[in-house]
């Protein structure tokens, strides 16, 4: 995908994400991996609802500004950990979608084997410890979980997804805030029923067959 495909696809999604409640106001970020030394993101103080395709900017894998007129996000630094230590990704979004950051305020993971289908997509979805936005602690505390999982809670703060493409790790956001309010109507309902162990073996072992087909079929293309 060029340069120009890559910032009109941003925009698509920043305003599926401000359309569908998962962000408000200036909130969240959005990057893509143009290459192997630079990224084309959004920038800070901007809804990513309402951009433009001059708005966005590039920034090399120190978070140093290659062009663009706007200021780079504080959050750079999260992308560009999840890019350093995941050479499969090529697209992050990062949101505070309302049901699945309220478990993160509450401290509680969306870790529970509920929906075969989010197993199937996602696995489980932890929960990385508080880190203040912006700072380097930020990255250190999602390190753990990059190389295993595609979506993570921020604890007190929102929730982090990527994937091979941005569809992907648009469309990760979306499961992970459909699969909070599951979560969300079982706990009210007071009635979980998990799967068993040995059901959560077998999508796990399916999960990994899909993955690496779809790897092979990347490479190859």
């Amino acid at each position: 995908m060029s340069e120009h495909d890559s910032r009109l696809e941003i925009l698509r999604f920043g305003k599926l994400l401000h359309e569908r409640g998962l962000i408000a106001a200036t909130d969240g970020n959005i990057s893509v991996r143009l290459n192997a030394s630079l990224v084309l993101i959004t920038p800070t103080c901007i809804s990513k609802g309402m951009m433009t395709t001059e708005d966005l900017i590039v920034v090399d894998m120190l978070g140093r500004k290659v062009s663009g007129f706007r200021d780079v996000s504080s959050e750079v630094s999260m992308h560009l950990t999840i890019y350093s230590m995941r050479h499969d990704i090529n697209a992050i979004v990062h949101a505070h979608p309302p049901t699945a950051t309220g478990f993160a305020a509450c401290g509680l993971a969306l870790d529970q084997a509920l929906i075969s289908e989010v197993l199937l997509s996602l696995g489980t979805v932890p929960l990385a410890h508080y880190a203040t936005p912006g700072t380097s602690e930020l990255s250190e505390a999602l390190e753990p979980y990059i190389p295993d999982h595609d979506a993570v809670l921020m604890a007190n703060h929102g929730v982090v997804t990527y994937g091979c493409d941005l569809m992907q790790a648009y469309m990760n956001m979306e499961t992970v805030e459909h699969f909070a309010k599951i979560a969300l109507v079982v706990k009210q309902l007071g009635c979980e029923h998990p799967l068993a162990a040995d059901q959560v073996n077998k999508l796990q072992e399916i999960r990994q067959r899909l993955r690496h087909y779809k790897l092979e079929i990347r490479s190859r293309a």
